[in-house]
C-alpha cells in the first residue's frame, strides 16, 4: 500500500498542479497581448548580402497567464524574415506561455540582398499572434534594395548625388537657413504619409538625360500611376531661392505646395522648370501668396486641381500643359484656380494680392466643361492675371473677349493630345495646338521638355511639348 501511494501520489500532485496551471490560462477574448512596437523597421543600410537582427517585447499585463496559440510569419516560407522565440528559431512556434505580468523578446533577422535589383525596394512582412482568437501583428519594414535612409531628420546643408536611391521614412525637413542639392539622376523614395519639408533651400539640379524622380517607395508595375502614396514637397514660409529643374514629382497628395497660414516669414518663391507633377490625389501645385515662375512643365491627372493659386502672390508660367481627365473619382473643382483670399473652414478668411498671374503659350485642358476658375473676394486685394496666346477650356462665364486679360486665346477646341487617358500629352500630327504659340515668350524658351527646337518650324506649339515631325 504504501509503495501504491508513493507511486499515486506524485501523479495525483502532478495532474493537481497541470490543471491549476490550465486554469490559470485567460481565455478571455477581450484580452490582448502589449508590444513594445507596432512597426520594426530594419534602418540598417545593406551594403553586401545583409543579415540584421533587431527585437522587440510582448508583454502579458493581465492578471492570468496567456497561452499564445500561434506566432507565425504571415508570408511564410516567401518571407525575407526569420523569427527567434525564447531560443526557438521558426517560422511558425505553436503553444507559447507568457506569465502573468511577464515578458518576452522576440529576435527578427532580415537577409536581404540589396543588389539583386529583382527585390522590391521595400521588403514587407508582418509576425501574427493568435490568443484566445484574436489576431494581433506587428509589420516588419527592410529594404531590398541599397539606398540612403532619411527617417524623420532635420538636414543640414547637404549634397545628394547619384550613388544609390533615397529612401525617406517619417518626413523630412530642410532646416532654416539650410540648403539640400539634388544632383542630376537622383531617385527620391517616400515611405507612405512622409512629406519633404522645406525651411531653408532646395536646390534640385536634373538633366534631360538624368531627370531626379521623386515617387512613393511601392515599386510594383500597378501602383506606377496610382496616387496619394506620400506626401509632397512643402516649402514653409520663410523659404526661398528654391530651383526644381529637370524633376518627376508623381504619385503624392499634392505634388509642390508653398506657403502656410499664421506665419510671420515671406511666402516661400521657386523657379520650376522642365518638370512633370502628374498623379495627385489633391493638386500638382498649389499655393498661398508665394512667387513661382515655370516653364516647359506638365502638370496632370489631379483629384482637384492641377494648380491652386490662392491668397494672391505673384506666377508666371510658360509654355505649360495643365492637363486634368482625372477619373478615380468624380471631379467637380477647375483644372485651375486664382484668388485672393482663402476661406480656412469657415472660421478665417485670408486675403493677399493677386499681383500678377500670367499664362503664356499655355494649354488649360480637362474632361470638365469649365477649367478656369477666377474667384476675386471684392475688397480682397488687387487680382491681376493674363493669358497671351493660350489653349482654354472654358463655359461662357469667361469672358475671353476683354483684352485686359486675354489676348489670342482660344476656348474649347481639342488640343490633339496623343493619347490623354494613357497620360501621354505630347502633340499629334493633326494637333490644333501646333504652331499657335506666340514667338516672342518662344524666343525665351527655345527648347521644349524634351529638348526639341520651338524655332525650326512654321511656329511654337502651345504646351510643354514641340510636335516634331
Amino acid at each position: 500500500m504504501v509503495k501504491i501511494l508513493k507511486f499515486v501520489l506524485p501523479v495525483f500532485i502532478g495532474l493537481v498542479i497541470l490543471s491549476c496551471e490550465k486554469e490559470n490560462f485567460t481565455t478571455d477574448s477581450s484580452v490582448f497581448l502589449g508590444f513594445s512596437v507596432d512597426t520594426l523597421l530594419f534602418d540598417t543600410v545593406f551594403t553586401t548580402i545583409g543579415t540584421t537582427t533587431m527585437q522587440f517585447m510582448v508583454y502579458n499585463h493581465n492578471k492570468k497567464d496567456v497561452l499564445i496559440s500561434s506566432i507565425y510569419l504571415a508570408k511564410g516560407e516567401s518571407s525575407f524574415f526569420r523569427m527567434n522565440v525564447d531560443g526557438k528559431s521558426a517560422r511558425e512556434l505553436e503553444d507559447i506561455t507568457i506569465y502573468s505580468g511577464d515578458s518576452m523578446y522576440i529576435f527578427v533577422e532580415a537577409t536581404i540582398d540589396p543588389l539583386n535589383a529583382n527585390n522590391p525596394m521595400v521588403v514587407k512582412d508582418s509576425i501574427v499572434f493568435l490568443t484566445n482568437g484574436n489576431f494581433q501583428d506587428i509589420d516588419l519594414v527592410a529594404y531590398g534594395q541599397d539606398v540612403h535612409l532619411i527617417n524623420a531628420e532635420i538636414l543640414s546643408s547637404q549634397t545628394w548625388i547619384n550613388d544609390k536611391p533615397y529612401l525617406v521614412y517619417n518626413s523630412m525637413l530642410v532646416d532654416t537657413s539650410e540648403t539640400l542639392d539634388i544632383q542630376p539622376g537622383v531617385r527620391v523614395y517616400f515611405h507612405k504619409g512622409s512629406t519633404l519639408y522645406v525651411c531653408g533651400t532646395l536646390i534640385i539640379s536634373g538633366t534631360l538625360e538624368e531627370p531626379v524622380v521623386f515617387l512613393g517607395d511601392r515599386l510594383d508595375d500597378m501602383y506606377k500611376d496610382i496616387p496619394g502614396q506620400w506626401g509632397g514637397i512643402y516649402f514653409i514660409n520663410g523659404s526661398k531661392d528654391n530651383e526644381i529643374i529637370f524633376t518627376e514629382i508623381l504619385n503624392a497628395t499634392t505634388g509642390i505646395h508653398l506657403g502656410n497660414f499664421y506665419a510671420n516669414d515671406p511666402p516661400p518663391d521657386l523657379k520650376l522648370s522642365n518638370s512633370i507633377l502628374q498623379h495627385m490625389t489633391f493638386a500638382g501645385i498649389s499655393s498661398i501668396g508665394a512667387t513661382v515662375i515655370a516653364d516647359n512643365c506638365l502638370i496632370a491627372d489631379c483629384g482637384y486641381y492641377t494648380t491652386i493659386l490662392t491668397t494672391g502672390g505673384s506666377y508666371q508660367f510658360a509654355h505649360c500643359t495643365f492637363a486634368n481627365y482625372w477619373n478615380w473619382t468624380r471631379r467637380t473643382t477647375p483644372s485651375l484656380v486664382l484668388t485672393n483670399y482663402y476661406n480656412l473652414n469657415d472660421t478665417a478668411i485670408f486675403t493677399g494680392n493677386l499681383v500678377n498671374a500670367d499664362f503664356g503659350n499655355c494649354i488649360i485642358e480637362g474632361n470638365m466643361d469649365n477649367e478656369i476658375g477666377l474667384n476675386n473676394l471684392t475688397g480682397a486685394g488687387d487680382f491681376n492675371y493674363f493669358f497671351d496666346h493660350c489653349l482654354l477650356k472654358s463655359d461662357t462665364s469667361l469672358n475671353t473677349s476683354d483684352p485686359e486679360f486675354f489676348r489670342n486665346v482660344w476656348t474649347n477646341k481639342d488640343p490633339g493630345f496623343i493619347s490623354s487617358y494613357e497620360f501621354d500629352f505630347q502633340l499629334d500630327t493633326l494637333a490644333f495646338a501646333k504652331d499657335k504659340g506666340l514667338i516672342d515668350i518662344a524666343n525665351n524658351f527655345p527648347f521644349d521638355i524634351l529638348g526639341n527646337s520651338r524655332l525650326e518650324d512654321a511656329g511654337p506649339d502651345l504646351g510643354a511639348y514641340e510636335r516634331i515631325e
